[in-house]
């Protein structure tokens, strides 16, 4: 019989207990035990950013981590982003700004942008690509990704105009 380990996770604001074997990766428990499906399982060697969730604030591919390793920890997935009904205003933006186009990746782009804001270490546009730059879009949606980011972030054109709907950063 294999071993199993309780672990409790703060999971969208809810505490949740589950018991996991030593190998299941946070993604996996996120998919398949707690049923929260919109973390993406893309590439699952973290390279595409599909996976990303926020544990404390901050943006982790959850493909990368396992469970137990999170015991304790606060869990936030784009499930956690709405409050109720009212949209992240990261989520709004990225409506705004066409920054989706068949969105798989966009629950991981999501996280990451929170966490990105959260780390609070990018303060241009060129900082906001880098920055976001371990999540891909294979549609290439990245200018309408950049613009909803860098709205909510309040950066400035070079000509000191804010990015607004409809626009895309240079």
């Amino acid at each position: 019989m294999e071993s199993r380990y309780p672990i409790q996770l703060h999971l969208n604001g809810e505490s949740r207990q589950f018991e996991v074997e030593a190998w299941v990766t946070l993604l996996d428990l996120l998919r398949e035990r707690a049923g929260l499906t919109g973390t993406k399982k893309g590439c699952d060697h973290g390279q595409c950013g599909a996976c990303t969730v926020l544990v404390g604030g901050k943006r982790i591919n959850s493909c990368l981590t396992l469970a137990v390793m999170q015991d304790g920890q606060q869990v936030t997935t784009v499930e956690g982003l709405a409050d109720g009904a009212t949209l992240h205003p990261l989520q709004q933006a990225f409506i705004e700004h066409d920054a989706f186009q068949c969105g798989y990746c966009t629950p991981g782009q999501l996280c990451s942008a929170v966490g990105l804001i959260n780390e609070g270490q990018a303060c241009s546009v060129d900082q906001v690509r880098e920055l976001m730059s371990g999540n891909i879009c294979r549609c290439g949606a990245y200018p309408g990704i950049v613009a909803a980011v860098t709205e909510v972030m309040g950066l400035q054109r070079e000509d000191g105009r804010p990015y607004e709907p409809g626009t895309v950063p240079a």
